[in-house]
């Protein structure tokens, strides 16, 4: 009791405060930055000519830009759960073969026991913070898909994608149009629990959301803080402010990205001015590749084959750029890496450990950051809904299965499976399966080695609210 006593008095007296502030501050500060359906070719730094992107250069010049870095599925649903619980989402149920992606009225949510990197760093003191696209449950029509029950102490954003609530207004393919107006889209703007806005002025999100992350930077500087940023756009439809509008060579596509670039640059702003940039990792990416299917409104590949949709390079491999000055030298990193290894390493970075009950398909990399090391990883898998599609090991993938990302109403098997090395093609132009039976036969068992261990989950993606019938 007496020892109680004295370590109680020390508390209330502040004595023992630079001790937990100390530890505090060995733990770095985590913002993850997720763009929608932004293309391996749509960055400055990633080679495309006209749109201009001086921020996320800059964040590439003075960190580690990748170029093999993968998204863990080809649309959205499915890689924000992988991203946020670092396992495939074939694990939590998020995928389907019909339904894509959750739907404006689905009941689906990520499973309550699935563990989110939100929820892991929120038991080590973190403050937790989503602001953006949630597309993980949709909180009108289940409660328990809101951010708020997976480990987010704060939410500001939309619950789906922008396009999920036209208005009966709205022409068919409106999401298509090269002109796009307020009044076809209803899609509802939370601020924690409740809808605060209705449409949402989506010419204003990107902005808003930049000043929220911003504010709450600015709110939780003294403690250790995990923000997860997955903006709305370049998602069609595309809206940009009036700052932005019309100034791109590349059209409104461009305009929405170089918004986009100037929202990153604000929050690396802010890190540099409340002297938290060294001890912060901040990491940029994309959630699949680019909606081709959009034209102008959609993004590029670059060299990659196909888009969105799709397993083919140019579905899944996606920007990645990773930055924490003084911690990672500027770097261009060729080796493969993904979305679910920021959950691992993440985890390691704060001291916690990683779920040891279920398979983590996330690889911890903070060797490749810090240059300390190489990562080992016998596979990469490509999933398109529940189907194992192709598989990489070392520098060949073999596709067992394609589909185009939209057009094809059937995948097509391959018999023996196409081959590509992507170091000397990434465009995937050349299938060498004729030259390579070996390598055929080793990702074959590790094909086979996977499926073996694998227990899918019941998809959260079927159920969905009925429409009330109208007397």
């Amino acid at each position: 009791m007496k020892l109680l006593s004295l370590f109680s008095w020390l508390l209330a007296a502040g004595i023992g405060f630079p001790t937990v502030q100390a530890a505090e501050a060995t733990r770095p500060n985590i913002v993850i930055i997720f763009a929608d359906d932004l293309g391996y070719g749509d960055l400055g730094c990633y080679g495309h000519p006209t749109i201009r992107t001086p921020n996320l250069d800059r964040m590439a010049a003075e960190g580690m830009r990748f170029t093999e870095f993968y998204s863990a599925a080809e649309v959205c649903t499915p890689s924000r759960a992988a991203l946020l619980t670092g396992r495939y989402p074939i694990r939590s149920g998020m995928c389907h073969d019909q339904f894509r992606v959750l739907r404006p009225r689905s009941l689906g949510q990520l499973p309550d026991n699935e563990i989110t990197l939100a929820e892991a760093l929120k038991a080590k003191g973190y403050a937790t913070g989503c602001i953006g696209k949630w597309h993980l449950g949709v909180p009108q029509f289940n409660p328990g898909g809101h951010p708020r029950k997976h480990g987010f102490d704060f939410y500001f954003g939309l619950p789906h994608s922008n396009d999920m609530d036209p208005t009966p207004v709205a022409p068919k393919g409106a999401g298509k149009l090269a002109e796009q107006r307020a009044e076809w889209w209803n899609a509802p703007l939370y601020r924690d629990d409740q809808i605060i806005e209705r449409p949402a002025d989506q010419t204003t999100l990107t902005r808003r959301y930049t000043d929220e992350a911003v504010k709450f930077i600015q709110r939780n500087k003294t403690k250790p803080f995990f923000l997860y940023f997955p903006h709305t756009f370049p998602h069609t439809p595309l809206f940009a402010s009036k700052d932005f509008a019309g100034k791109s060579p590349r059209g409104i596509y461009g305009d929405v990205v170089e918004e986009l670039d100037a929202s990153v640059g604000k929050v690396l702003d802010t890190l540099r001015a409340e002297k938290l940039a060294e001890n912060t990792l901040v990491f940029f990416t994309s959630d699949n590749g680019p909606w081709l299917i959009m034209n102008q409104q959609g993004g590029s590949a670059g060299l990659l084959r196909e888009g969105k949709g799709s397993t083919w390079e140019g579905g899944m491999r996606v920007p990645g750029i990773a930055w924490w000055p003084g911690k990672i030298k500027p770097t261009v990193q060729r080796t493969l890496a993904c979305t679910m290894d920021l959950f691992t390493t993440s985890l390691k970075l704060a001291g916690a450990d990683v779920p040891g009950d279920r398979p983590i398909d996330g690889l911890d990399i903070r060797p490749l950051l810090f240059g300390t090391g190489p990562v080992s990883r016998e596979a990469y898998f490509y999933y398109r809904g529940t189907r194992l599609m192709a598989a990489r090991s070392g520098d060949f993938k073999a596709h067992y299965m394609t589909q185009a990302a939209y057009g094809q109403p059937k995948h097509e098997e391959h018999t023996p499976p196409l081959l590509f090395n992507l170091r000397v093609d990434p465009s995937e132009t050349h299938n060498v399966a004729t030259n390579h039976s070996a390598v055929l036969g080793q990702i074959a068992q590790v094909v086979e080695k996977h499926k073996a261990a694998l227990q899918p989950a019941p998809s959260q993606l079927v159920e969905v609210q009925p429409v009330a019938e109208k007397k």
